[in-house]
């Protein structure tokens, strides 16, 4: 992948995501299916201009759910865990 925009989608927020920005200086995110760690970890070092020390990733199954009589699933998709040099952070999750 070329864009470095389509690689990230979004960036998580969770309980657990918050604890671990916290104890690890870990921070997730929801990534192109197709992305390696490679893509993913230039990807996020030159977004946000931080240090990344270890990528990993988590393929995640959509579930199937129901609506009325019909039956549906939900899409794939996949969920990049970054760790960040000490003394690294990013702004936009300080925030939260």
């Amino acid at each position: 992948m070329n864009d470095i925009h389509k690689v990230i989608r979004r960036p998580l927020i969770t309980e657990k995501s918050d604890i671990q920005k916290g104890d690890c200086n870990q921070l997730t995110f929801e990534v192109s299916r197709d992305a390696n760690k490679i893509e993913i970890k230039k990807a996020v070092e030159k977004l946000f201009k931080v240090k990344v020390l270890n990528v990993n990733t988590v393929n995640i199954k959509g579930k199937h759910k129901r609506l009325g009589k019909s039956f549906g699933r939900r899409k794939d998709w996949k969920k990049a865990i970054v760790t960040l040099k000490s003394g690294d952070h990013i702004e936009y999750f300080d925030g939260v």
